[in-house]
Protein backbone atom coordinates (compact mmCIF):
# COMPACT_ATOMS: atom_id res chain seq x y z
CA UNK A 1 0.00 0.00 0.00
CA UNK A 2 1.56 3.57 -0.73
CA UNK A 3 1.60 5.02 2.45
CA UNK A 4 1.58 8.76 0.52
CA UNK A 5 -1.91 7.54 -0.41
CA UNK A 6 -3.35 6.09 2.69
CA UNK A 7 -2.60 9.63 4.76
CA UNK A 8 -4.32 11.23 1.79
CA UNK A 9 -7.31 8.97 2.36
CA UNK A 10 -6.81 8.95 6.24
CA UNK A 11 -6.94 13.12 5.77
CA UNK A 12 -10.06 13.27 3.22
CA UNK A 13 -12.02 11.04 6.15
CA UNK A 14 -11.09 12.52 8.34
CA UNK A 15 -12.05 16.24 7.11
CA UNK A 16 -15.27 14.77 5.72
CA UNK A 17 -16.51 12.72 8.77
CA UNK A 18 -18.90 15.68 9.91
CA UNK A 19 -20.60 15.33 6.75
CA UNK A 20 -21.23 11.72 6.32
CA UNK A 21 -22.42 11.60 9.93
CA UNK A 22 -24.73 14.72 8.95
CA UNK A 23 -26.21 12.62 5.68
CA UNK A 24 -26.99 8.90 7.42
CA UNK A 25 -28.78 10.99 10.26
CA UNK A 26 -30.57 12.87 7.32
CA UNK A 27 -31.67 9.55 5.91
CA UNK A 28 -32.40 7.86 9.22
CA UNK A 29 -35.34 10.27 9.82
CA UNK A 30 -36.34 10.14 6.28
CA UNK A 31 -36.42 6.26 5.50
CA UNK A 32 -38.52 4.55 2.33
CA UNK A 33 -39.90 1.05 2.43
CA UNK A 34 -38.45 -1.24 -0.14
CA UNK A 35 -38.93 -0.49 -3.86
CA UNK A 36 -40.75 3.30 -2.98
CA UNK A 37 -37.29 4.88 -2.38
CA UNK A 38 -37.87 7.79 -4.31
CA UNK A 39 -37.05 10.34 -1.92
CA UNK A 40 -33.54 8.49 -0.96
CA UNK A 41 -33.02 8.18 -4.45
CA UNK A 42 -33.53 12.21 -5.26
CA UNK A 43 -31.19 13.02 -2.21
CA UNK A 44 -28.08 10.92 -3.30
CA UNK A 45 -28.31 12.09 -6.58
CA UNK A 46 -28.02 15.57 -5.10
CA UNK A 47 -25.23 14.97 -2.88
CA UNK A 48 -23.50 13.28 -6.21
CA UNK A 49 -24.60 16.38 -7.97
CA UNK A 50 -22.81 18.83 -5.34
CA UNK A 51 -19.48 16.83 -6.05
CA UNK A 52 -19.64 16.31 -10.08
CA UNK A 53 -20.19 12.84 -9.99
CA UNK A 54 -21.30 11.25 -13.28
CA UNK A 55 -24.56 9.65 -11.97
CA UNK A 56 -27.75 7.76 -13.59
CA UNK A 57 -30.91 7.83 -11.61
CA UNK A 58 -34.06 5.31 -11.87
CA UNK A 59 -31.96 2.18 -12.62
CA UNK A 60 -33.49 -1.17 -11.11
CA UNK A 61 -36.46 1.56 -10.37
CA UNK A 62 -35.59 3.19 -7.58
CA UNK A 63 -31.19 3.40 -7.45
CA UNK A 64 -28.73 5.37 -8.63
CA UNK A 65 -25.33 4.49 -10.40
CA UNK A 66 -22.00 6.64 -10.36
CA UNK A 67 -18.83 6.38 -11.89
CA UNK A 68 -15.69 8.42 -11.42
CA UNK A 69 -12.47 7.83 -14.07
CA UNK A 70 -9.47 9.39 -15.06
CA UNK A 71 -8.10 10.68 -18.12
CA UNK A 72 -6.19 7.61 -17.91
CA UNK A 73 -9.23 5.22 -18.31
CA UNK A 74 -10.73 4.58 -21.61
CA UNK A 75 -15.31 4.08 -21.75
CA UNK A 76 -14.51 0.40 -22.38
CA UNK A 77 -12.25 -0.14 -18.55
CA UNK A 78 -13.90 -3.10 -16.83
CA UNK A 79 -14.16 -1.33 -13.15
CA UNK A 80 -14.75 -2.31 -9.44
CA UNK A 81 -18.45 -2.32 -8.23
CA UNK A 82 -18.83 -0.55 -4.58
CA UNK A 83 -22.74 -1.24 -3.25
CA UNK A 84 -25.16 0.01 -0.60
CA UNK A 85 -28.62 -0.34 0.04
CA UNK A 86 -31.19 2.13 0.50
CA UNK A 87 -34.32 0.49 1.95
CA UNK A 88 -35.80 0.35 5.37
CA UNK A 89 -38.25 -1.81 7.14
CA UNK A 90 -41.76 -1.63 8.71
CA UNK A 91 -40.39 -1.03 12.32
CA UNK A 92 -41.49 1.52 14.65
CA UNK A 93 -38.42 3.08 15.91
CA UNK A 94 -38.03 3.42 19.74
CA UNK A 95 -34.80 5.06 20.09
CA UNK A 96 -34.86 8.66 21.21
CA UNK A 97 -32.36 10.43 19.30
CA UNK A 98 -32.40 13.41 17.30
CA UNK A 99 -32.13 11.93 14.24
CA UNK A 100 -35.06 9.97 15.05
CA UNK A 101 -36.91 8.50 12.21
CA UNK A 102 -39.66 10.75 11.40
CA UNK A 103 -41.83 8.36 9.14
CA UNK A 104 -44.20 6.50 12.17
CA UNK A 105 -43.38 2.58 11.33
CA UNK A 106 -40.52 2.75 9.14
CA UNK A 107 -37.32 3.11 10.54
CA UNK A 108 -34.09 2.11 9.48
CA UNK A 109 -33.48 -0.77 11.39
CA UNK A 110 -30.66 -2.38 9.55
CA UNK A 111 -28.01 -0.24 8.74
CA UNK A 112 -28.47 1.02 4.92
CA UNK A 113 -28.50 4.43 6.26
CA UNK A 114 -24.88 3.46 7.53
CA UNK A 115 -24.08 2.04 4.55
CA UNK A 116 -25.15 4.52 1.90
CA UNK A 117 -23.36 7.20 3.65
CA UNK A 118 -20.36 5.51 4.00
CA UNK A 119 -20.26 4.86 0.24
CA UNK A 120 -21.63 8.35 -0.50
CA UNK A 121 -18.19 9.76 1.65
CA UNK A 122 -16.10 6.82 -0.56
CA UNK A 123 -17.17 8.00 -3.65
CA UNK A 124 -16.51 12.22 -2.70
CA UNK A 125 -12.83 11.20 -1.75
CA UNK A 126 -12.30 8.53 -4.48
CA UNK A 127 -13.31 11.00 -6.70
CA UNK A 128 -11.21 13.83 -5.40
CA UNK A 129 -8.31 11.28 -5.23
CA UNK A 130 -9.49 10.10 -8.67
CA UNK A 131 -6.06 10.65 -10.37
CA UNK A 132 -4.56 7.53 -8.51
CA UNK A 133 -7.36 5.26 -9.51
CA UNK A 134 -6.05 2.01 -11.34
CA UNK A 135 -9.18 1.46 -12.94
CA UNK A 136 -12.85 2.99 -12.70
CA UNK A 137 -15.09 2.83 -9.88
CA UNK A 138 -19.01 2.06 -10.28
CA UNK A 139 -21.11 3.18 -7.07
CA UNK A 140 -24.17 1.09 -6.75
CA UNK A 141 -26.81 2.58 -4.57
CA UNK A 142 -28.84 -0.38 -4.78
CA UNK A 143 -33.01 -0.58 -3.48
CA UNK A 144 -35.41 -3.22 -2.41
CA UNK A 145 -32.57 -5.48 0.07
CA UNK A 146 -35.12 -6.52 2.18
CA UNK A 147 -37.67 -8.04 0.11
CA UNK A 148 -38.29 -10.43 -2.79
CA UNK A 149 -36.94 -10.43 -5.38
CA UNK A 150 -33.79 -8.22 -4.35
CA UNK A 151 -33.20 -5.21 -5.62
CA UNK A 152 -30.51 -6.88 -7.09
CA UNK A 153 -32.18 -8.77 -9.36
CA UNK A 154 -33.58 -5.21 -10.68
CA UNK A 155 -30.48 -3.75 -10.81
CA UNK A 156 -28.69 -6.57 -12.74
CA UNK A 157 -31.41 -6.61 -15.32
CA UNK A 158 -31.13 -2.85 -15.64
CA UNK A 159 -27.30 -3.60 -17.02
CA UNK A 160 -25.68 -2.61 -13.94
CA UNK A 161 -22.81 -5.05 -14.06
CA UNK A 162 -22.02 -3.95 -17.98
CA UNK A 163 -21.65 -0.54 -19.89
CA UNK A 164 -18.65 -0.18 -18.54
CA UNK A 165 -18.61 -4.18 -17.34
CA UNK A 166 -17.78 -4.54 -13.40
CA UNK A 167 -14.71 -7.73 -13.22
CA UNK A 168 -15.46 -7.67 -9.51
CA UNK A 169 -17.82 -6.09 -6.11
CA UNK A 170 -17.68 -5.38 -2.68
CA UNK A 171 -20.26 -4.47 0.23
CA UNK A 172 -19.73 -3.72 3.87
CA UNK A 173 -22.79 -4.21 6.61
CA UNK A 174 -23.39 -2.98 9.58
CA UNK A 175 -22.45 -5.69 12.25
CA UNK A 176 -23.65 -5.13 15.79
CA UNK A 177 -22.22 -7.78 17.79
CA UNK A 178 -18.53 -6.59 16.82
CA UNK A 179 -16.86 -3.42 18.66
CA UNK A 180 -16.71 -0.08 16.40
CA UNK A 181 -12.97 -0.34 15.40
CA UNK A 182 -13.11 -3.73 13.85
CA UNK A 183 -14.55 -5.44 10.71
CA UNK A 184 -14.97 -8.87 9.82
CA UNK A 185 -14.30 -11.47 7.12
CA UNK A 186 -15.08 -14.97 6.00
CA UNK A 187 -13.60 -16.70 2.43
CA UNK A 188 -16.00 -18.73 0.88
CA UNK A 189 -19.23 -19.87 2.17
CA UNK A 190 -20.56 -16.98 4.08
CA UNK A 191 -24.34 -16.97 4.27
CA UNK A 192 -27.07 -18.95 3.26
CA UNK A 193 -30.34 -19.17 0.25
CA UNK A 194 -33.34 -17.67 2.01
CA UNK A 195 -36.65 -18.53 0.22
CA UNK A 196 -40.38 -18.02 2.00
CA UNK A 197 -42.96 -20.45 2.73
CA UNK A 198 -47.01 -19.32 2.98
CA UNK A 199 -49.66 -21.40 3.05
CA UNK A 200 -53.37 -21.28 4.22
CA UNK A 201 -54.91 -24.04 5.65
CA UNK A 202 -58.49 -24.59 4.29
CA UNK A 203 -60.62 -26.77 7.13
CA UNK A 204 -63.86 -26.62 8.76
CA UNK A 205 -64.32 -24.58 11.58
CA UNK A 206 -67.34 -25.10 14.61
CA UNK A 207 -67.62 -25.75 18.47
CA UNK A 208 -64.48 -26.55 20.37
CA UNK A 209 -66.42 -29.30 22.20
CA UNK A 210 -67.26 -31.17 18.91
CA UNK A 211 -64.00 -31.54 17.43
CA UNK A 212 -65.13 -35.09 15.41
CA UNK A 213 -67.64 -32.10 13.67
CA UNK A 214 -64.48 -30.44 11.86
CA UNK A 215 -61.67 -30.27 10.16
CA UNK A 216 -59.21 -28.55 12.45
CA UNK A 217 -56.72 -26.30 11.18
CA UNK A 218 -54.53 -25.51 13.90
CA UNK A 219 -53.84 -29.27 14.88
CA UNK A 220 -53.10 -29.80 10.90
CA UNK A 221 -50.77 -26.75 11.02
CA UNK A 222 -48.93 -28.11 14.42
CA UNK A 223 -48.51 -31.00 12.77
CA UNK A 224 -47.51 -29.78 9.48
CA UNK A 225 -44.55 -26.82 11.62
CA UNK A 226 -43.31 -30.45 13.85
CA UNK A 227 -43.29 -32.85 10.96
CA UNK A 228 -41.61 -30.56 8.64
CA UNK A 229 -38.51 -30.23 11.07
CA UNK A 230 -37.28 -34.03 9.85
CA UNK A 231 -36.87 -33.04 6.62
CA UNK A 232 -33.93 -30.93 8.08
CA UNK A 233 -32.76 -33.74 10.65
CA UNK A 234 -33.75 -36.64 8.37
CA UNK A 235 -33.23 -35.67 4.97
CA UNK A 236 -30.27 -32.72 4.61
CA UNK A 237 -26.66 -34.35 4.66
CA UNK A 238 -25.68 -32.87 8.36
CA UNK A 239 -22.44 -31.41 7.08
CA UNK A 240 -24.81 -28.96 4.22
CA UNK A 241 -25.84 -26.30 6.48
CA UNK A 242 -29.64 -25.78 6.82
CA UNK A 243 -32.53 -24.52 8.72
CA UNK A 244 -36.38 -24.20 8.28
CA UNK A 245 -38.59 -22.14 10.75
CA UNK A 246 -41.84 -21.13 11.10
CA UNK A 247 -42.48 -17.17 12.41
CA UNK A 248 -46.32 -16.88 12.15
CA UNK A 249 -49.15 -18.94 13.04
CA UNK A 250 -52.32 -17.09 12.56
CA UNK A 251 -55.53 -19.11 13.79
CA UNK A 252 -58.37 -16.61 14.73
CA UNK A 253 -60.68 -19.11 16.90
CA UNK A 254 -61.66 -18.52 20.09
CA UNK A 255 -61.36 -21.00 23.76
CA UNK A 256 -64.31 -22.46 22.30
CA UNK A 257 -64.00 -22.21 18.68
CA UNK A 258 -62.32 -24.03 15.93
CA UNK A 259 -61.32 -21.87 12.91
CA UNK A 260 -61.67 -22.33 9.20
CA UNK A 261 -58.18 -21.46 8.43
CA UNK A 262 -54.98 -20.60 9.55
CA UNK A 263 -52.09 -19.05 7.83
CA UNK A 264 -48.59 -19.91 8.51
CA UNK A 265 -45.36 -18.48 7.07
CA UNK A 266 -41.65 -19.91 7.28
CA UNK A 267 -38.31 -19.73 5.76
CA UNK A 268 -36.37 -22.04 4.37
CA UNK A 269 -32.39 -21.51 4.17
CA UNK A 270 -29.24 -23.53 3.23
CA UNK A 271 -26.32 -23.25 1.47
CA UNK A 272 -26.23 -26.15 -1.05
CA UNK A 273 -28.44 -25.21 -4.66
CA UNK A 274 -29.27 -29.13 -5.28
CA UNK A 275 -30.53 -29.49 -1.41
CA UNK A 276 -32.40 -26.19 -2.06
CA UNK A 277 -34.01 -27.55 -4.86
CA UNK A 278 -34.53 -31.30 -3.27
CA UNK A 279 -35.68 -29.58 0.07
CA UNK A 280 -38.11 -27.31 -1.72
CA UNK A 281 -39.86 -30.00 -3.13
CA UNK A 282 -39.77 -32.34 -0.44
CA UNK A 283 -41.60 -29.31 2.17
CA UNK A 284 -44.30 -28.93 -0.62
CA UNK A 285 -45.28 -32.59 -1.21
CA UNK A 286 -44.74 -33.25 3.11
CA UNK A 287 -47.62 -30.10 3.59
CA UNK A 288 -49.87 -31.14 0.34
CA UNK A 289 -49.80 -34.67 1.65
CA UNK A 290 -50.35 -33.90 5.67
CA UNK A 291 -53.06 -31.44 5.08
CA UNK A 292 -55.05 -34.17 2.42
CA UNK A 293 -54.47 -36.81 5.31
CA UNK A 294 -56.74 -34.74 7.74
CA UNK A 295 -59.06 -33.75 5.04
CA UNK A 296 -58.19 -30.11 4.31
CA UNK A 297 -56.83 -28.37 1.18
CA UNK A 298 -54.04 -26.40 1.51
CA UNK A 299 -53.25 -22.87 -0.23
CA UNK A 300 -49.62 -22.67 -0.86
CA UNK A 301 -46.90 -19.97 -2.26
CA UNK A 302 -43.55 -20.84 -2.25
CA UNK A 303 -41.55 -17.44 -2.75
CA UNK A 304 -37.74 -18.09 -4.53
CA UNK A 305 -35.70 -15.65 -2.65
CA UNK A 306 -31.78 -14.49 -2.23
CA UNK A 307 -29.14 -17.36 -3.29
CA UNK A 308 -26.13 -18.36 -1.14
CA UNK A 309 -23.59 -16.01 -0.36
CA UNK A 310 -20.31 -17.13 -1.20
CA UNK A 311 -16.93 -14.56 -0.75
CA UNK A 312 -14.32 -15.02 -3.65
CA UNK A 313 -11.20 -16.08 -1.91
CA UNK A 314 -8.45 -14.07 -3.68
CA UNK A 315 -10.61 -10.61 -3.51
CA UNK A 316 -11.53 -11.60 0.29
CA UNK A 317 -8.31 -12.03 1.08
CA UNK A 318 -6.99 -8.88 -0.45
CA UNK A 319 -9.46 -7.22 1.44
CA UNK A 320 -8.30 -8.56 4.40
CA UNK A 321 -4.90 -7.55 3.94
CA UNK A 322 -5.89 -3.79 3.02
CA UNK A 323 -7.80 -3.51 6.20
CA UNK A 324 -4.91 -4.75 8.64
CA UNK A 325 -2.65 -2.40 7.15
CA UNK A 326 -5.26 0.13 7.78
CA UNK A 327 -6.59 -0.83 11.02
CA UNK A 328 -4.11 -3.43 12.82
CA UNK A 329 -4.20 -7.32 12.68
CA UNK A 330 -6.15 -6.44 16.40
CA UNK A 331 -9.13 -5.26 14.68
CA UNK A 332 -9.46 -7.61 11.70
CA UNK A 333 -11.64 -10.39 12.77
CA UNK A 334 -12.57 -13.92 11.43
CA UNK A 335 -16.34 -14.65 10.87
CA UNK A 336 -18.23 -18.09 11.20
CA UNK A 337 -20.59 -18.77 8.39
CA UNK A 338 -24.50 -17.51 9.26
CA UNK A 339 -27.98 -18.44 7.92
CA UNK A 340 -29.18 -15.35 7.60
CA UNK A 341 -29.28 -13.63 3.76
CA UNK A 342 -27.98 -11.32 1.70
CA UNK A 343 -29.15 -9.74 -2.02
CA UNK A 344 -25.64 -8.85 -2.42
CA UNK A 345 -25.37 -13.07 -3.00
CA UNK A 346 -27.00 -12.26 -6.82
CA UNK A 347 -23.45 -10.17 -7.87
CA UNK A 348 -21.61 -13.26 -7.13
CA UNK A 349 -23.43 -15.43 -9.05
CA UNK A 350 -22.23 -13.06 -11.83
CA UNK A 351 -18.63 -11.53 -10.73
CA UNK A 352 -16.15 -12.24 -7.64
CA UNK A 353 -17.44 -10.81 -4.36
CA UNK A 354 -16.00 -9.89 -1.26
CA UNK A 355 -18.89 -8.95 1.49
CA UNK A 356 -17.35 -7.55 4.73
CA UNK A 357 -18.46 -6.73 8.18
CA UNK A 358 -18.67 -3.78 9.85
CA UNK A 359 -18.62 -3.27 13.97
CA UNK A 360 -20.62 -0.82 15.21
CA UNK A 361 -20.75 -1.79 18.95
CA UNK A 362 -20.55 0.57 21.84
CA UNK A 363 -21.81 -1.04 25.16
CA UNK A 364 -20.63 2.14 27.42
CA UNK A 365 -23.17 3.97 25.22
CA UNK A 366 -25.90 1.46 25.39
CA UNK A 367 -25.26 1.25 21.34
CA UNK A 368 -26.33 -2.92 21.98
CA UNK A 369 -29.10 -3.71 20.00
CA UNK A 370 -29.44 -6.04 16.84
CA UNK A 371 -30.74 -5.21 13.08
CA UNK A 372 -34.41 -5.22 12.77
CA UNK A 373 -34.71 -4.08 16.35
CA UNK A 374 -36.70 -1.13 17.51
CA UNK A 375 -33.84 0.33 18.85
CA UNK A 376 -30.98 -0.44 16.67
CA UNK A 377 -28.21 2.13 16.33
CA UNK A 378 -25.01 2.63 15.46
CA UNK A 379 -21.89 4.10 16.84
CA UNK A 380 -21.19 6.96 14.32
CA UNK A 381 -17.41 6.40 14.42
CA UNK A 382 -17.86 3.40 12.23
CA UNK A 383 -18.69 5.95 9.61
CA UNK A 384 -15.21 6.36 9.71
CA UNK A 385 -13.68 3.04 9.37
CA UNK A 386 -16.07 2.10 6.45
CA UNK A 387 -15.73 5.23 4.32
CA UNK A 388 -11.51 4.36 4.68
CA UNK A 389 -12.19 0.96 3.83
CA UNK A 390 -14.44 1.55 1.04
CA UNK A 391 -11.53 3.88 -0.35
CA UNK A 392 -8.79 0.95 -0.21
CA UNK A 393 -10.49 -1.30 -2.07
CA UNK A 394 -10.84 1.24 -4.77
CA UNK A 395 -6.80 2.25 -4.82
Amino acid sequence: MNPELNKLIEMHADSLFAKVKEIREYMHMHPELSYAEYGTMDYVSTILTEHNIQHEKGVGKTGIVAIVRNESHSMEDSCLGLRADLDALPIHEENEVPYKSTVDGVMHACGHDVHTAILLGAAIIINTLKEHLPSPVKFIFQPGEEKNPGGATLMIADGVLENPSVREMIALHVFPEMNTGNVGFKEGLYMASCDEIHLTINGKGGHGATPHQCIDPIVIGSSIVIELQQIVSRKCDPKIPCVLTFGHFEALGATNIIPSHAKLKGTFRTMNESWRKEGLELIESQIRSIAALHGATVDLEISTGYPYLENDPELTQQMRKKAIAVLGAAHVEELPIRLTAEDFSFYGQHVPVCFFRLGVRNESRGIIHGVHHPRFDIDENALLTGVQLMCHAAF
